[in-house]
């Protein structure tokens, strides 16, 4: 496993992270679950990503009780609010009351006393951000989150959340964007904002939902068991790149693949640790052997000639309009 700084922060953290979106307390039982972060540990992997909002508040449960018995000095546990946790008309948002009782929660579920980066999983219309900021403040101060970053925000919500972090004294170290070959809209704005900042990108996605496994054929069955199939979500996620023409030009990757001597898949998690503004790439799995696999593209050097070849057949399919970042206001 090879590391990198988070932004230019001081926090160290794996560039394969470990994320329990979509699976852990959903689509896989906790024994799958549980063999699917072992596996990411014997990996090397150290950064673990999840949210309170995951399986309805089970993914942190989960991941609590997978980490229980580990060196809680040798791990990054990450984890974010925002999004409905309960009933009431404050259990969701980034007003002060969500994020003080959230985080509470949250370290009640995971079994730890803090968390190295608590997020906001999106940007809140609804809020003052200067009331979002202050509590997030309140949060590090009190000893129970390290970092503070976001999740989806466009490069202007960036800077002036940077700028009240920057008054408070407290860091804003990160943003968690959708990013892969497929879907690059943050290189435009967000990526220089984040340079400029110092804010390093924890990206979700990297194989697009599984699309540039090249597993999804055109004009085939979709494969059983695939997240295509699935019923409690996934299938939503997946289904936009699962045009014609984008199962096209995905298959045209795999020679380029095969001349790096990797998997489709560890071809996409590598593509997206070539931008220096990636401070890690979020892998998911619901079987151990794709943990593994995934991990393999950690220190792996595209050479610029097959980043250009990948670009070249990606592009007339490829997402990279700054507006369809979700932080826009009416995007969600």
């Amino acid at each position: 496993m090879e590391f990198r700084r988070l932004g230019r922060s001081g926090l160290t953290i794996s560039e394969i992270a470990y994320g329990n979106w979509l699976t852990h307390g959903s689509q896989v039982e906790e024994d799958a679950a549980l063999a699917c972060i072992r596996a990411a540990l014997d990996a090397g992997i150290t950064t673990f990503d999840t949210a309170d909002v995951y399986a309805q508040t089970r993914a942190e449960a989960v991941l609590g009780r997978a980490l229980k018995d580990e060196r809680r000095e040798g791990l990054e546990i990450f984890t974010k609010v925002y999004f409905p946790t309960g009933p009431g008309q404050n259990d969701r948002g980034l007003g002060r009351k969500h994020i003080m009782e959230s985080i509470d929660n949250s370290l009640r579920r995971l079994r730890t006393d803090h968390v190295d980066l608590y997020q906001a999983h999106r940007y809140d219309h609804t809020t003052p951000l200067e009331e979002t900021m202050a509590a997030f403040a309140d949060v590090v101060r009190s000893g129970k989150a390290h970092y503070i970053g976001v999740s989806e925000w466009t490069a202007d919500q960036l800077r002036a959340g940077h700028a009240l972090a920057r008054e408070l004294r407290v860091p804003f170290v990160s943003n968690q964007p959708q990013y892969s070959a497929l879907w690059r809209v943050i290189e435009d704005e967000v990526v220089p904002a984040s340079e400029e900042l110092g804010i390093g990108q924890i990206v979700w996605s990297p194989i697009a939902q599984g699309a540039l496994t090249g597993k999804y054929r055109p004009g085939a069955p979709l494969p059983a068991g695939s997240r295509a199939t699935d019923d409690k979500g996934g299938a939503d996620m997946v289904a936009d790149w699962l045009r014609e023409e984008v199962l096209e030009q995905v298959q045209q990757l795999h020679p380029l693949a095969e001349q790096a001597g990797l998997s489709m898949a560890q071809l996409a998690v590598a593509w997206v640790l070539q931008n220096s503004n990636v401070s890690a790439a979020i892998i998911g799995a619901s079987r151990p052997e794709q943990v593994t696999e995934n991990a393999g593209a950690a220190g792996v050097r595209l050479d610029a000639d097959l980043l250009k070849a990948v670009d070249q057949v990606l592009d007339p399919v490829a997402q990279r309009d700054p507006a369809l970042t979700v932080g826009y206001k009416g995007h969600s």
